[in-house]
């Protein structure tokens, strides 16, 4: 499918493009709220500025995506691949990105706040700047990624996760809520 039909058929009213192939779609700046994208092949999409608040994208493939500045807050991005993929400034506030894949992608200064991060494969991640306060990252892994200047005020981490990068970083106990003490 392109870019321009998904358009269409989102003016129409359809919302359903489960298992979609949109492999390099141009799609800058639309306005897909509310869209079920699982299974999609949206991999090397040019996503960046787009609205897909509350959508889901279970299992999709965004792998090398352009979503710098988009809008997921809200979204279901569970198992999603974002290997590569470009969320610079993106918001994903409170959005499920449980066991997501997000080996080297760069999420320099997205809004992360309330983000369900648990199980979350994120070695190599460019995670500068960005707000994962009150997130959850019980079970994820955060080892060679990049986290300074990232606010963790709050999140739910346990001491699995508090080696290599985030040890290193000197991250302070007062800022993180501990999985399992009360």
């Amino acid at each position: 499918m392109d870019a321009n039909k998904l358009l269409d058929l989102y003016a129409a009213g359809e919302r359903k493009f489960h298992r979609a192939n949109l492999h390099q779609a141009n799609l800058y700046a639309a306005d897909l709220s509310g869209t079920n994208f699982a299974e999609a092949d949206l991999s090397g999409a040019n996503l960046s500025q787009a609205n897909l608040s509350g959508c889901n994208l279970s299992r999709a493939n965004l792998t090398d995506a352009d979503l710098s500045g988009a809008n997921l807050s809200g979204a279901n991005l569970s198992e999603v691949n974002f290997i590569g993929a470009d969320l610079i400034r993106a918001n994903l506030k409170e959005s499920n990105l449980s066991r997501a894949d997000l080996r080297t992608a760069t999420l320099i200064l997205a809004n992360l706040f309330r983000a369900n991060l648990s199980e979350a494969e994120m070695s190599g991640a460019d995670l500068s700047g960005a707000n994962l306060k009150q997130a959850n990252l019980i079970g994820s892994n955060v080892m060679e990624a990049e986290l300074r200047g990232a606010n963790f005020s709050g999140a739910m981490i346990t001491e699995q996760e508090l080696t290599g990068s985030v040890l290193r970083l000197g991250i302070s106990h007062r800022w993180i809520t501990w999985a399992g003490c009360h």
